[in-house]
């Protein structure tokens, strides 16, 4: 039998100083530019473009080009040599007619280059305001409805105190590597987020309910000895699952191309740390605040 407590102090300082990046990095970055997060276009408004070229070409070339030909806040995202986003701050109705007018600025800077557009989007500053507030409250409703459902369902403080941070550790996770990275968050990361969410209590339920059977079970048992049985007895369940999960998402993430890599990482991510975040943090918290009074 694997001895997982015996590990959780480590692991709470692992935790911590992922924490601890998270609000360093995010503060270093909002004192450099203003915002910490590089939001998409769902967040800040404008339209967004990304172009495929035939040859190799610079985020500075793209600017510069699309700044000659008069649009305004242009700024770019290099996917490859020759795969770039590109971002302006126009609105507009017909989003496949700026996009075209985009695509001849970039021409008549590089003659030689055939370009292509593979995607267009745009979202009005109101509506992404909305969006960013939305995605937000979806965040904190889904904690606190989880806070509920686990009291609830274990009539315990303790176990419910021990999965919402677990859930929202998952939740910080995310965004710490996507902030130390400057990834984009999108829709597509806050959907992932909660679909990680729902994910990790899952398997957090599943070990809980394995803990509350065995304490009715093991009287004689210290409440320590419990949960590591408890997780042992439900590690082969947790390892499968996770497995078969992350082999899906990989492959979405080697094969989904650029427009579905953020999503597919924020899943990657979400299930690893999920499945570590019902071990090392939901059960320790749980077993912290837990009154033995069998």
């Amino acid at each position: 039998m694997i001895d997982f407590l015996k590990y959780r102090s480590l692991c709470a300082a692992f935790s911590v100083l992922i924490f601890t990046t998270f609000i360093g990095t995010y503060i270093y970055k909002y004192q450099q530019r203003g915002h910490a997060f590089n939001y998409s276009v769902d967040f800040t408004g404008g339209t967004q473009v990304l172009f495929g070229f035939s040859k190799p070409v610079s985020s500075c070339q793209i600017t510069n080009a699309l700044e000659k030909g008069g649009f305004r806040g242009v700024s770019t995202r290099e996917f490859s040599d020759v795969e770039h986003l590109v971002r302006v701050k126009e609105v507009v109705v017909d989003v496949a007619g700026l996009a075209e007018n985009m695509k001849k600025s970039l021409e008549a800077e590089f003659k030689d280059n055939n370009i292509e557009i593979k995607q267009t989007d745009s979202v009005g500053s109101g509506i992404s305001a909305k969006l960013r507030w939305d995605s937000f409250l979806a965040i904190v409703i889904g904690l606190i409805l989880m806070l509920l459902y686990i009291a609830l369902r274990f009539w315990s403080f303790a176990f419910a105190t021990g999965a919402v941070l677990s859930l929202f550790h998952d939740a910080v996770v995310i965004l710490a590597i996507f902030l130390l990275f400057d990834k984009e968050i999108s829709i597509n990361v806050i959907m992932a987020i909660l679909t990680i969410l729902g994910y990790s209590i899952n398997d957090t339920i599943v070990i809980f309910a394995k803990i509350r059977e065995n304490l009715a079970k093991h009287r004689n048992m210290s409440a320590e000895k419990v949960v590591n049985l408890s997780i042992n007895e439900t590690l082969r369940r947790t390892t499968l699952t996770s497995f078969a999960t992350l082999l899906v998402v990989i492959s979405l993430f080697l094969f989904g191309g650029e427009v579905l890599r953020d999503l597919s990482l924020a899943l990657l991510i979400g299930i690893v740390f999920g499945t570590y975040s019902s071990i090392y943090i939901a059960s320790p918290i749980m077993l912290l605040l837990y009154k033995d009074n069998r």
